[in-house]
């Protein structure tokens, strides 16, 4: 890409476009490399407002297929590129999100360390990825992008040359090179095993080394040792929620792959360490329990006789190699040959290993600070012997004939579907009280029942090989009742996981995701929490935890409804668990668009309602958004920084607002709330035409031939809006740059609403409000109404598409206008300069993208059958991704 058409002054993005199109000239020749820098220059003279859409399309139509595919390559390339560079100088970080100016900040408020201690010492925060699939970039060429951005953080330096020899900015134009000729898109569709192993590198390159490097930070602004409080978790392998690929094999995969990352890891480091701790027992004091640790080691090497840390270290590595040979069933990559016996858990690996930390740093000085030993300390505590807590999920429709089929068959109850809550609440409560279990090895079950049955069994399997902190929360998707948590306590009796009279081994989690859902929450848990037991097993355990679900709920009601529910869904839940005087733990289910709740997590988790956080707060990391945040080291200490000290403020700080404040403010966001809602209903389920519209208008067909996840596209053979899933419906709408899920609505509501100088006080003062208007500004920032009116031309029904589009563009220059009055701004992130420039420098890369991939749409569904225009639609399909980052 050439230097002098960029909008951009960040150097790295002038550096690394130069390099690509030093690439693509070499290897697509001088014709494409013009082509494609006329069609740039174009859009972005557009951009700029030099030119209209029309001056695009000259360039575009000199494109053959061939060439087409190359010029999508390169613009996906670029978009790629730029992220990086941003990420690098930090666009989107946000001032103050980190743990140390956080601790400053709550002193300052006269908020004493003493308070935050205690807080963390029952401490939750989970980041917790998913096989959500949004992601649709291949994992090699995220390989790619990962290395250029180490060889970049070489050159700032000012290393000439790589290690190995290679001068820096060749090594840099080589992997480009190399992107250029990975090909993007998979040819096979992911199987579950695939995204187990994707997430494995996550867990092994990044949050194994990151935490305990964090932890070591973290203690020296708390100044004293905080517990592992921050563990990451994972659905993969567990959630087969519409997913019958997820089955116990699965589950097993996840939780040995788990194991060997993270057991590998510690042999790694204690077989460092063993070659640094050559301390002599002549040259320093050495506690007697290491001496003991060194007689037992069986190490007799005469070279390390007065080597005392070394022999423990011996000891200690042949005792772990043998728990990695019990756990994975074969030797670890660096066998020993002394025999021991394996660990009984991790936490006598942590024993063993304070035993050696207590000693050494026993005098003070140098070697009493964490270093590689404290850093090892600190994995052992956090990721144990399972690495990342694996959640199971399924939906309880399942729940409901699974267990009705159990009931059945052992004779109990014919139809249990047919009794009434209670009847069922009480049935069930029956069955829980006494230990006779309901399944037998003789009887004739559905295989989704066998399956199922399977799952509690393989959940049982892992608590025995990786301890209970392997399989902490069973997550019921769609829950409605009470009995859908009870119908989970008889799936985990079945298995040995629910004995009558004690706490359950596995929690289970309801979820909330409609809109009537969150709406009926606090009268679900009310009523959970009056059934016999259920508050002493929530009180033993230490919490109870709640989902709720961000996509369908934003599906159901839109944008300004979702979050408003989820908002008054949390303050009402927080006062149901103080009655029963349970600690509560919410549990995010966000995705990264802003319609699926995407944005940022500092703010998100700092705009909860008071009282709700304290400490707990599990997220789920889903898609594109994983490699956004956890590709590097440098991105995942970023982020996990910023969600540390966004749950310590949200927990600790006092109400920005007075009690009257709070109330004003409330009553203005229902009755906004109540206008949205209608509105978007209106548009969404009340139109005639709408389902064909949104059908035609935008690539959901193609989309769903993306081969980006083990997951089916779509839950049932139905088209209705009702029954699609959320990602391919915001996927979907940002492709064809509406962005719909994401502000539809709001504008309306706004205009409606009467004190327009209340709604300014709301979005300078209410930590929820503002972000929320934030991230509405964003997705008006990337939509564009020129560009969706092409989409629209792909409606076969023009009056219809004529009338519902109208609706539409009519709805976004209503909002865009009603949303700078409020922000007092003149146009759309004047307040916002970092993003502006970010948005600014991508939006002429993303048009010419769509509209090729409207040109290649046309054919497709016309009938052509050349494979490189279905291909090409693919190929924009990720590029447009790219570009837009949040998108899915």
């Amino acid at each position: 890409m050439s230097e002098a058409h960029t909008i951009s002054q960040n150097p790295d993005i002038r550096f690394l476009g130069r390099m690509l199109g030093n690439v693509i000239r070499h290897y697509g020749g001088e014709t494409l490399y013009r082509r494609t820098e006329y069609i740039r220059s174009a859009s972005v003279d557009r951009a700029r407002g030099l030119a209209d859409a029309e001056s695009i399309d000259p360039g575009l139509d000199a494109l053959s297929l061939d060439d087409t595919l190359a010029f999508v390559r390169g613009f996906m390339l670029f978009s790629m590129l730029a992220n990086l560079a941003e990420d690098r100088q930090g666009v989107a970080a946000e001032p103050g999100a980190d743990v140390a100016h956080a601790v400053e900040r709550l002193r300052g408020e006269g908020i004493g360390d003493e308070a935050i201690a205690a807080l963390l010492k029952d401490a939750l925060i989970a980041p917790v990825l998913t096989a959500h699939p949004t992601e649709v970039r291949r994992k090699s060429v995220i390989d790619h992008r990962n290395r250029i951005a180490e060889l970049m953080q070489l050159r700032d330096t000012g290393a000439v040359e790589t290690p190995e020899g290679e001068p820096v900015e060749l090594a840099i134009e080589r992997q480009i090179a190399l992107l250029w000729q990975t090909r993007p898109l998979r040819r096979e569709r992911l199987y579950v095993a695939d995204e187990v192993e994707t997430a494995r590198t996550y867990f092994q390159d990044v949050f194994l080394p990151v935490l305990p490097a964090l932890y070591a930070r973290w203690e020296r602004a708390l100044g004293e040792r905080p517990p592992s409080f921050v563990r990451p978790g994972s659905w993969i392998g567990g959630d087969r929620d519409g997913n019958p690929f997820v089955t116990a094999d699965s589950l097993r995969l996840a939780l040995s792959r788990g194991a060997e990352t993270a057991i590998a890891h510690y042999l790694d480091c204690l077989h460092a360490l063993g070659a640094e701790l050559s301390v002599s027992s002549g040259l320093a004091d050495v506690e007697p329990a290491v001496i003991a640790l060194a007689e037992a080691s069986h190490d007799e090497a005469a070279a390390r006789i007065d080597e005392p840390y070394r022999r423990a270290i011996s000891g200690i590595y042949a005792r772990l190699s043998a728990s990695f040979e019990a756990l994975t069933g074969h030797a670890p990559p660096r066998p020993t040959r002394i025999v021991a016996d394996p660990y009984s858990s991790p936490e006598a690996l942590a024993a063993d290993l304070r035993v050696l930390g207590r000693s050494i740093g026993g005098a003070g000085g140098p070697l009493a600070g964490p270093g590689p030993l404290g850093r090892l300390i600190r994995a052992v505590e956090t990721f144990g012997f399972h690495m990342a807590t694996l959640d199971l999920r399924q939906n309880s429709a399942v729940h409901e004939r699974v267990v009705g089929e159990l009931l059945a068959r052992a004779g109990v109850e014919a139809v249990y579907a047919a009794l009434d809550e209670a009847g069922r609440v009480a049935l069930l409560l029956r069955e829980l009280g006494s230990a006779r279990l309901l399944s037998s090895p003789f009887a004739d079950y559905s295989d989704e029942t066998r399956s199922e049955l399977e799952i509690a069994r393989a959940a049982a399997e892992a608590h025995a090989r990786y301890g209970p902190a392997s399989i902490r929360a069973y997550i019921v998707s769609m829950c409605k009742s009470v009995s859908d948590l009870l119908e989970v306590h008889i799936l985990l009796k079945e298995a040995g996981l629910f004995v009558p009279g004690k706490p359950p081994a596995i929690m289970a989690v309801p979820l909330f995701e409609t809109i009537a859902d969150l709406e009926a929450a606090p009268f679900i848990m009310r009523d959970w929490f009056g059934l016999p037991g259920i508050v002493e097993w929530a009180r033993e355990r230490g919490r109870q935890e709640v989902m709720l679900g961000y996509s369908d709920s934003n599906k159901d009601g839109g944008y300004l409804t979702s979050v408003w529910s989820l908002y008054r869904a949390s303050e009402a839940l927080r006062d149901i668990f103080a009655e029963a005087s349970v600690a509560m733990q919410l549990f995010h289910g966000r995705g990264g668009a802003v319609g699926r709740g995407g944005g940022s997590s500092f703010a998100a988790i700092r705009g909860q309602p008071t009282g709700t956080v304290q400490g707990c707060i599990r997220i789920t990391e889903q898609g594109e958004v994983i490699a956004a945040k956890y590709g590097t080291p440098e991105s995942a200490a970023t982020n996990l920084e910023a969600i540390t000290a966004a749950t310590l403020l949200a927990s600790l700080e006092p109400p920005s607002l007075s009690g009257s404040d709070k109330a004003r403010f409330e009553d203005a966001m229902a009755e906004l709330s109540r206008t949205a809602f209608q509105d978007y209903r209106g548009l969404v389920y009340e139109t005639d035409g709408f389902r064909s519209f949104f059908r035609q208008m935008t690539p959901i067909a193609e989309i769903a031939t993306l081969k980006i996840g083990s997951r089916p596209a779509s839950r049932t053979k139905s088209d209705a809006i009702e029954d699609l899933r959320a990602i391919p419906w915001v996927f979907s709408w940002a492709q064809a740059r509406v962005m719909l899920p994401g502000w539809y609505g709001v504008g309306h509501a706004l205009a409606a609403f009467g004190d327009k100088a209340l709604l300014r006080e709301m979005a300078e003062a209410w930590p929820f409000f503002a972000p929320t208007l934030g991230n509405l500004e964003m997705v008006l920032a990337k939509s564009d109404m020129g560009i969706a009116a092409r989409y629209a031309g792909l409606v076969e029904d023009r009056q219809t598409a004529d009338a519902i589009f109208g609706r539409i563009r009519d709805g976004w220059y209503r909002t865009r206008d009603i949303l700078l009055e409020v922000t007092d701004q003149s146009r759309l992130l004047e307040k916002t300069p970092g993003l502006d420039t970010s948005i600014r420098l991508r939006m002429p890369y993303v048009e010419p993208l769509n509209l090729l991939q409207i040109e290649l749409l046309k054919r497709h569904r016309a009938g052509e059958a050349d494979p490189r225009i279905a291909e090409g639609i693919q190929l924009s399909i990720n590029a447009i991704a790219t570009a837009l980052r949040n998108s899915g």
